[in-house]
């Protein structure tokens, strides 16, 4: 047993994490910066040039999408590609361009996650068809057009905010229950 985290949160992130373990940083939220969308923008033209037509999809999901959202100051990006499982189809390709590999999911509808060097884009890659990818889409279109679930997710961000979390993990699992509240008014309606 030794080495082994008993926390569960951390356990997980042992076995899908590429690289050095997380660092315990603060959750930091800004208020909603309008230069976001052309950030997305031009880390979508490096992507669409690293992969040279292989991007199936390029979206920009997460909270950085949503005008007026609070937000972790992070670009996430969902990416689609034939096959995220094939890496080498496309991992050194976004190496080149300045993106490194953080996330191997295989379990997890083979997610995988690149982030920049500053970390302030996360590159999220589903394998086409993938059910996630509508989900990421749903919930970021609820959000941009319904104001109470727009401000009821913020006030939740903001709330756990202020809580010390051990790694950022943690922070993303425990808004899960507001997430699927609001996609279960989405397929309501």
């Amino acid at each position: 047993m030794g080495d082994e985290p008993s926390d569960p949160i951390l356990a997980r992130s042992q076995e899908v994490l590429v690289g050095a373990p997380p660092e315990k940083v603060a959750v930091v939220l800004v208020e909603y910066d309008p230069n976001w969308p052309q950030r997305f923008e031009f880390e979508k033209e490096r992507i669409e040039a690293a992969l040279a037509g292989h991007a199936l999809f390029i979206e920009h999901i997460g909270s950085t999408s949503v005008v007026g959202l609070v937000a972790k100051p992070i670009i996430d990006i969902c990416l689609v590609v034939e096959d995220s499982s094939d890496e080498a189809a496309y991992v050194p390709d976004l190496e080149a361009a300045g993106y490194e590999l953080r996330v191997r999911e295989p379990d997890w509808h083979e997610h995988r996650m690149l982030r920049t060097a500053a970390r302030d884009v996360h590159l999220h890659v589903f394998t086409v068809g993938s059910p996630e990818i509508d989900r990421h889409l749903a919930f970021r279109d609820r959000l941009r057009a319904n104001d109470a679930d727009r401000e009821l997710y913020a006030s939740t961000k903001r709330a756990l905010a202020q809580r010390d979390w051990p790694a950022m993990q943690h922070y993303a699992d425990a808004k899960t229950d507001v997430v699927e509240e609001i996609l279960a008014r989405v397929q309501r309606t």
